[in-house]
């Protein structure tokens, strides 16, 4: 991504390159929209770009004309924003860290209405306790905890517990590893417990997913 920008600093001249996007992030960005969307790919866009324009203009809107859910704004190591949150929201490094997120590697999973979000945060935690290379206590562990509370949870086999568990283990990988690997299973599990704590709350209710006959987590 560095090297494609160059041609077009070299055209345009730097300053005027730096003028396409914000004051303090100027330039072009790549952003890769995935998930329920009916234009998924990658495009080149001005950093400060808004979201919910990305979503709705570039990549044409939700699937089925249904509702946005949420979004992972910059790849599955990011904090979760809800549809609510990213009214005007400029996708840019300090407006993303202003609305509790990060712009990370500007890859944008899209979900609709449909969306169970603890398979989601499942499909997360099973990427990252895969990833871990074990060196770490917090991280090795915390992954494996995750995962495996998660994939019973979502089973309907989980307990009241279980959300202030998962909230605990993340906190207690957050800022206590190594590499920045802990961080980035942790954040997006500790912004799903907290949003969409409903949800859980749903299972434990049914003992089953609500959604599970609706919609896979996302694809």
């Amino acid at each position: 991504e560095t090297l494609s920008n160059v041609p077009a600093i070299f055209l345009m001249g730097a300053e005027a390159y730096a003028r396409l996007g914000t004051p303090k992030n100027g330039g072009t960005r790549l952003f890769c929209l995935s998930g329920h969307i009916n234009r998924p790919g990658v495009y080149e866009l001005p950093m400060g770009f808004p979201l919910d324009r990305m979503i709705q203009e570039v990549g044409g809107g939700i699937q089925g004309g249904k509702k946005l859910k949420a979004v992972i704004p910059g790849g599955s190591s990011c904090p979760v924003l809800k549809a609510e949150e990213i009214a005007n929201l400029p996708m840019d490094f300090d407006s993303l860290a202003k609305a509790g997120s990060m712009l990370g590697s500007g890859g944008v999973v899209v979900m609709d209405e449909d969306t169970c979000m603890v398979k989601a945060l499942l499909r997360i935690e099973r990427f990252y306790a895969h990833e871990s290379c074990g060196w770490c206590i917090p991280c090795r562990e915390g992954t494996a905890w995750l995962k495996a509370l998660l994939t019973r949870f979502h089973s309907g086999e989980g307990i009241p517990d279980d959300p202030d568990t998962a909230l605990d283990v993340s906190f207690n990988i957050l800022g206590k590893t190594l590499c920045p690997l802990g961080d980035a299973a942790a954040l997006p599990a500790i912004s799903i417990l907290k949003k969409f704590r409903n949800e859980f709350e749903e299972h434990l209710t049914l003992g089953a997913c609500p959604f599970e006959r609706k919609a896979l987590a996302f694809p």
